[in-house]
């Protein structure tokens, strides 16, 4: 059951980039070697996303329900875990790779996540030396990046980021779901822009 939670969500991933320019201008999509030594790292936050009535419409619900069917067998992240904010960042955003290395599905030369955050939260300005692009699946958010004015973006609309350009993310009325994709470095953690300002 499992290998065919994450066949699917590989095709339905295939035929995502094909039909998203933005995607398939960022990376071509990789051959994966499907791998079932993966361990499962569950997350609360899995059950608030499978639940949460601000992303049920989106332009893409085959690759969203191939993306919920699989959250449950996923690798959540713990990254920020260990900062000041670590417990209440978790508590609104999470996040569990798709292709590339924490996961069944292995690929080189990239990464790919599902990511979900909670109404109502400020990601604050982070950055990393991979370059990013952002699907949004459903819902809506702010997208800040450095230097640049906001920006509202909903259902099939992309952002890019690029190397060490600081950016964060604001939900307010409504979660966001999105597919990421990086590029570059795929090994070097994100980590807060200004870690003084937390609190």
């Amino acid at each position: 059951m499992t290998r065919e939670v994450w066949d699917t969500l590989y095709a339905e991933a295939n035929l995502l980039h094909r039909n998203v320019s933005d995607l398939a201008a960022f990376l071509p999509f990789p051959k994966a070697e499907f791998q079932d030594d993966t361990p499962v790292k569950p997350d609360p936050l899995c059950n608030n996303m499978l639940m949460d009535t601000s992303i049920s419409e989106t332009p893409y619900p085959d690759f969203r329900d191939a993306c919920f069917a699989a959250a449950p067998f996923g690798w959540w992240r713990d990254t920020y875990r260990d900062t000041p904010i670590g417990d209440r960042l978790h508590a609104h955003f999470g996040t569990f790779e798709i292709l590339g290395r924490d996961t069944p599905l292995k690929a080189d030369g990239m990464r790919a996540f599902l990511i979900y955050q909670r109404a109502g939260y400020h990601y604050p300005m982070h950055h990393h030396p991979a370059e990013e692009i952002y699907l949004v699946l459903a819902g809506e958010a702010s997208f800040e990046r450095e230097g640049h004015a906001s920006q509202t973006l909903g259902p099939g609309a992309t952002a890019f980021h690029p190397e060490g350009v600081p950016h964060a993310l604001t939900t307010d009325q409504s979660a966001i779901l999105a597919y990421v994709l990086w590029r570059g470095d795929l090994h070097t953690k994100p980590v807060f822009t200004y870690p003084e300002q937390l609190s």
